[in-house]
């Protein structure tokens, strides 16, 4: 029997080339690589958004972290998926906040047909956005974000889309929460160099030891309802305590 005519590598029923899968394999492994080199939390989830632009069929992309508060929006692709976020922000409802807090994935097919939260889905909708794909971004401490995908087409977001935006997501959660305890690590060594220098200034002015520097910036940092870093920062720059 001869073999079905086509191209050579070619599935002749699935139209895509072994050749083209691997290439398309190694862009995003690649690409995944990229973002657990990224050097700090915004560089980390710019990389996310642009990866989500290039792997998937989406006009804009955007990042929600969760905080204690609610969620802070450090990337996005668009000056419209901020607008989409703050307004969700605001009125505490919306995809955004189901992905989130029921560490879940929510497809939105078509936001001028959407029921479940149909404020949302007018303003979304004049935004000029028509399917809407939220995929959590969970470790093993819980969801630590969300990544949403936006498309001005309807029904956007086929299975393979979203098996695609579960990967990134999964990619994305472990490089985000590394990238976060790094920057805090950063920050708190930082700030015990800050206290260390004020308390140096404090000793050699006043004469005193260690713990007694350390006592009195803390006195400061309590009366003043002022951060301990903070404390150290103004008297290393001003010689001056808070008042």
């Amino acid at each position: 029997m001869e073999e079905p005519a086509g191209v050579p590598g070619q599935d002749p029923d699935r139209g895509v080339t072994d050749q083209g899968a691997t290439e398309e394999a190694a862009r995003f492994a690649h690409l995944a690589l990229s973002l657990h080199e990224s050097g700090n939390l915004e560089e980390t989830a710019q990389g996310v958004v642009e990866f989500a632009l290039q792997a998937l069929r989406c006009s804009h992309a955007g990042l929600a972290l969760a905080t204690r508060d609610q969620a802070e929006v450090p990337a996005a692709t668009d000056p419209v998926v901020e607008e989409i976020y703050q307004w969700q922000m605001a009125r505490q409802e919306g995809p955004l906040f189901e992905s989130m807090h029921r560490h879940t994935t929510v497809l939105i097919r078509d936001t001028a047909t959407e029921q479940r939260w149909p404020d949302w889905a007018a303003k979304v909708l004049s935004l000029g956005v028509r399917s809407v794909l939220d995929v959590p971004l969970t470790t093993a401490a819980g969801t630590v974000g969300v990544l949403g995908l936006y498309s001005a087409a309807p029904d956007a977001f086929g299975t393979d889309d979203q098996a695609i935006a579960k990967i990134l997501a999964r990619h994305a959660s472990v490089a985000v929460a590394t990238a976060g305890k790094e920057q805090n690590l950063a920050l708190a060594i930082d700030a015990r160099k800050l206290v260390g220098q004020a308390m140096g200034i404090l000793m050699e002015r006043y004469s005193i030891d260690e713990d007694r520097a350390f006592v009195v910036l803390k006195r400061y940092s309590q009366d003043t309802n002022t951060k301990l870093r903070d404390v150290a920062q103004q008297l290393i720059n001003t010689r001056q305590l808070p008042r």
